[in-house]
């Protein structure tokens, strides 16, 4: 009995989750929206852009000229009739970006073809949406309310074409009031709204740095962020409990030091670096990093294994060896810096809070690293209790190879999901 649950324990560690999208980057991103319609008998489209807190924050400036639209082939003028512009407190106390047009077209006397291509920061992330007609569902409420199985995975359409008549509508008009709340683009937003507190006494803070341990913990848990890969390399090379330890103390400064260089890039380097971009690199890279580490484990482990059935004394090199690779690893667990804590870093430095943004960091980090410590742990114990109930140790033999070969697979399942979003 005993057996069969340290083997559903060890099993569970090392099979990797249904491999987690990458991180929502909706604070990262610039949506745009466009419905299309003829009311009376002139076409008209009212188009919608919902900045987050990063380009609003890096000023990037509104604009629609790369609206392009057709009716029956033949390019047609649009005439800006109305506009307005507003600025929604988002994430973390950072503002957002509202910006809405109506826009008049040409008569159109019988039915027609009309087509529409949105260019509009066409290297930018994000949502983008277009929909015919004034009675046509918007997916995205017109940009004010995401579905959040879609963060991962935005709406693409950014051309689409429709046969469109004249109605008995009138012309369409701009949403006002409560409609122009900043919509929610990201799913854990609790962390985010630390930074943003009134008052600030030496109580508040401490207690703020505690729920930032308590955030990053829960994050660390949400798919993704190595945990298979530190079980996976833990159980393999009978880790120890410090070992464990000193994974989770790599991916704490991994990810720190990820979120600065992010929040420098962001603020110093965006006319150049489009921050966004660089997360599927940074996928990427952590993935082909991970297959790296397989590898070398894979190749390690079975020379070992081969010197030791020789009885030749590699022991120093092996372990040389390892522990390379556990650096590796734990720096493949916290390469991906999370988009909230780089909100709360870049918060605090608009805020001029730029120390307590930065220990708010340091404190998610350590929460992230507490429950990698924790997986890493419970990796540990269980194998050695398997290895004590597991007599002949035939199970224990193959447990590098099984290991060595998850992280590879793990490794190759983050470099596919990170190859179609990296752009040139």
């Amino acid at each position: 009995m005993k057996r069969l649950l340290l083997t559903a324990v060890l099993c569970y560690l090392l099979v990797p989750p249904a491999i987690a999208s990458a991180h929502p980057l909706g604070n990262f991103t610039i949506n745009r929206f466009a419905r299309v319609e003829i009311a009376g008998d002139r076409l008209y489209v009212r188009y919608v852009i919902d900045m987050a807190e990063i380009p609003t924050l890096q000023h990037v400036p509104v604009r629609i000229s790369g609206l392009r639209v057709t009716v029956d082939g033949r390019p047609t003028m649009l005439r800006v009739t109305k506009t307005a512009l507003a600025h929604p407190p988002g994430a973390a106390g950072l503002r957002t970006t509202r910006f809405q047009a109506i826009l008049a077209g040409p008569v159109v006397e019988t039915g027609a073809r009309v087509a529409v291509d949105d260019r509009n920061y066409a290297d930018r992330i994000g949502w983008k949406e277009i929909v015919f007609g004034a009675e046509t569902r918007s997916v995205s409420d017109e940009l004010r309310a995401y579905p959040k199985d879609l963060l991962s995975s935005p709406l693409d359409v950014a051309r689409a074409s429709a046969e469109l008549r004249p109605s008995h509508d009138g012309p369409p008009t701009l949403l006002a009031g409560k409609a122009l709340a900043a919509p929610d683009r990201i799913a854990d937003s609790g962390f985010a709204s630390l930074v943003g507190r009134r008052h600030l006494s030496a109580l508040m803070i401490l207690g703020s740095l505690a729920l930032a341990v308590f955030w990053g913990a829960a994050h660390a848990l949400s798919p993704g962020h190595g945990k298979t890969i530190v079980s996976a390399y833990l159980i393999g090379s009978r880790g120890t409990p410090w070992q464990a330890a000193l994974l989770g103390l790599i991916t704490t400064a991994t990810h720190t030091a990820g979120v600065f260089a992010l929040g420098g890039v962001t603020l110093l380097l965006s006319q150049w670096i489009v921050p966004d971009r660089l997360y599927p690199w940074l996928d990427l890279s952590a993935g082909l990093l991970v297959v790296g580490v397989g590898a070398a484990v894979l190749v390690g482990r079975a020379r070992h294994a081969r010197a030791h059935r020789h009885g030749h004394g590699h022991h120093h090199h092996h372990h040389a060896h390892e522990q390379r690779s556990l650096l590796a690893v734990g720096i493949s667990g916290g390469l991906l810096p999370c988009p909230s804590a780089l909100v709360v870093l870049l918060a605090a430095i608009s805020l001029h809070r730029v120390a307590f943004g930065m220990l708010l960091v340091v404190a998610f980090s350590v929460g992230l690293a507490v429950t990698i410590t924790a997986v890493g742990l419970v990796a540990v114990l269980a194998t050695s209790a398997f290895g004590r109930l597991d007599g002949r140790g035939r199970l224990l033999r193959v447990l590098p190879a099984l290991s060595a070969l998850v992280i590879v697979l793990a490794g190759v399942a983050m470099v596919a999901r990170a190859l179609p979003k990296v752009s040139m």
